[in-house]
C-alpha cells in the first residue's frame, strides 16, 4: 500500500481524477519543458466523456498558462486503463516532449515511461487480515500501525484536517446557486440553520451531519478547495464526521488525526485491492468507500475494538455494492452532493449495527472479502454506468423539464 499522502490530497474541485489529476500531470510536465510555443492535451475516456463538466479543459488550461493550449476531447485510445491523457509540447511546429498519463481516481496519477513513482509500495501488508496480524504481534494499535511505516506523517493529517474543517466552515457561509448550467440551489447554510433551531436532539444531529457533508461537495462543486477521502466526488463524508465529532462532540483533534489514520488503512486497502476511481468501478467506489473510510473513523473514536471497526467499514461498504456514477449533465451535483449526505448518515448506522450486531452473532462477510466483490461488481458494471454521463440518471433525467 502507498502512503497516506497518496490517498489524502488538498486541490481544486470538483473532480480529483478531472481536475486535480490533470492539474498535477500539467504542473509536473511544465518542469520538463522550456521556451514552449504551444501545449497540446488529449483526454480519453471518462475525461473526455465528462471532462466538460468536470471543467478538465479549464483546469488544464488554467495551469499550462500563459502558454497557449488546445484540449481536445477524443474517444479512442491504443492503452489498458480507462481513463487518461496526452500531454504534447511544441517549440514552434516540432514536438519536443509527449506524456502519456493515467488517471488513476483520487488525484492520483501514472506517468508513462517516467521515473515517477507515486505508487511506491510504503506498507508491505496487502489485506485487512494481514494488518490485523501484524498489529496483533507487535501489540499495535491501529494508528500505531500508521505511524510505525509513516513515523512523520501526523503534521500532514493534521494539514489535511485542518483542510477538511476549512471546506465545512466555508461551505457553510455560502448562498445562491452553484455554477453550471444546472442553476442548483446551495443548501448547506439553510440545513445548519434548520439544524441549529431544532427542538429534536437526534434530528439537529442528522441535519448538522447533512449540512457539513453538502457544504464541502457545494465547494467542490464550486471548484474550491477540498480534499480526497479518498476522492472529491465523495469529498463531503469523512470531514462531515470529523467535523461532527470536534465541534459537536469535544473530540480533541489528536484523537480525530488517530481517526484519520485509520481510515486511511480501509482506503488504501480499497484503493490497493480494488479502486476508487469512479470510471473504473462505479460510485460504489467513491462514495462507498467513503462510507466505509467514515464508518471505520466513527468506529475507532467510540473505541469499539478491531472486529467492530472491521464490521462497520464491511458493512458500509456492502451496502454501496452495485452504485452507479451517472453524474447529470456531467457535473459532480446531482446525485453526487446528496448522495454524501446520505453516506454519512449510513456510517452512522454502519456503526450502530456492527457495534449491535457483534453481541450476538459474528460477521460473516470480511472487510477484504466485500472490496473484492466490490472490485469484481464494477468490472461488471457496463461503461455507461461509469461516470461517462452516457446512461442512468444522465440520460433518464430530463433537467430543462423541472426546476432544480
Amino acid at each position: 500500500m502507498e502512503s497516506l499522502k497518496e490517498l489524502y490530497k488538498i486541490g481544486p474541485g470538483p473532480s480529483s481524477s478531472h481536475t486535480l489529476a490533470p492539474m498535477r500531470a500539467c504542473e509536473l510536465f511544465k518542469e520538463h519543458v522550456s521556451d514552449v510555443t504551444y501545449y497540446e492535451v488529449e483526454l480519453y475516456g471518462s475525461l473526455s466523456l465528462t471532462g466538460k463538466g468536470h471543467q478538465t479543459d479549464y483546469i488544464i488550461e488554467k495551469t499550462l498558462a500563459p502558454v497557449p493550449t488546445q484540449v481536445i476531447f477524443k474517444m479512442d485510445w491504443d492503452y489498458d486503463f480507462p481513463s487518461g491523457l496526452i500531454l504534447k509540447a511544441y517549440k514552434n511546429e516540432q514536438c519536443i516532449l509527449t506524456w502519456v498519463v493515467y488517471s488513476l481516481g483520487g488525484g492520483s496519477i501514472k506517468i508513462l515511461n517516467t521515473d515517477y513513482d507515486f505508487q511506491k509500495s510504503i506498507y508491505p501488508q496487502k489485506s485487512l487480515c494481514e494488518v490485523y496480524h501484524f498489529c496483533k504481534e507487535n501489540k499495535l494499535t491501529l494508528p500505531q500501525y500508521i505511524y510505525h511505516y509513516e513515523p512523520d506523517i501526523k503534521p500532514y493529517l493534521e494539514d489535511i484536517l485542518m483542510a477538511m474543517f476549512q471546506s465545512v466552515r466555508e461551505g457553510l457561509k455560502q448562498e445562491g446557486l452553484l455554477p453550471g448550467t444546472l442553476k442548483l440551489k446551495r443548501v448547506a447554510k439553510d440545513l445548519y440553520f434548520k439544524a441549529s433551531h431544532s427542538t429534536s436532539e437526534d434530528k439537529g444531529k442528522r441535519l448538522r451531519l447533512m449540512a457539513y457533508s453538502y457544504a464541502v461537495s457545494e465547494q467542490n462543486a464550486s471548484n474550491q478547495m477540498v480534499v480526497t477521502a479518498p476522492t472529491m466526488g465523495a469529498c463531503g463524508i469523512l470531514p462531515s464526521l470529523l467535523y461532527y465529532a470536534y465541534y459537536d462532540l469535544g473530540f480533541e483533534k489528536h484523537r480525530l488525526i488517530d481517526g484519520l489514520a485509520v481510515a486511511g488503512i480501509f482506503g488504501n486497502l480499497i484503493k490497493t485491492n480494488a479502486t476508487i476511481s469512479g470510471a473504473i468501478g462505479g460510485c460504489q467506489a467513491e462514495v462507498g468507500s467513503a462510507c466505509s473510510m467514515a464508518a471505520a473513523a466513527k468506529a475507532f473514536l467510540d473505541g469499539h475494538s478491531m472486529k467492530v471497526i472491521e464490521n462497520a467499514a464491511e458493512i458500509a461498504m456492502e451496502h454501496h455494492l452495485g452504485l452507479t456514477c451517472d453524474p447529470i449533465a456531467g457535473y459532480v451535483m446531482i446525485p453526487c452532493i446528496e448522495r454524501n449526505a446520505a453516506a454519512v448518515l449510513r456510517a452512522f448506522d454502519a456503526v450502530f449495527m456492527s457495534a449491535t450486531l457483534s453481541d450476538f452473532k459474528d460477521n460473516v462477510v470480511g472487510f477484504d472479502e466485500v472490496v473484492s466483490t466490490m472490485n469484481y461488481t464494477g468490472q461488471k458494471l457496463v461503461i455507461e454506468l461509469k461516470e461517462t454521463s452516457l446512461g442512468g440518471l444522465a440520460t433518464i433525467v430530463n433537467v430543462d423539464k423541472k426546476s432544480v
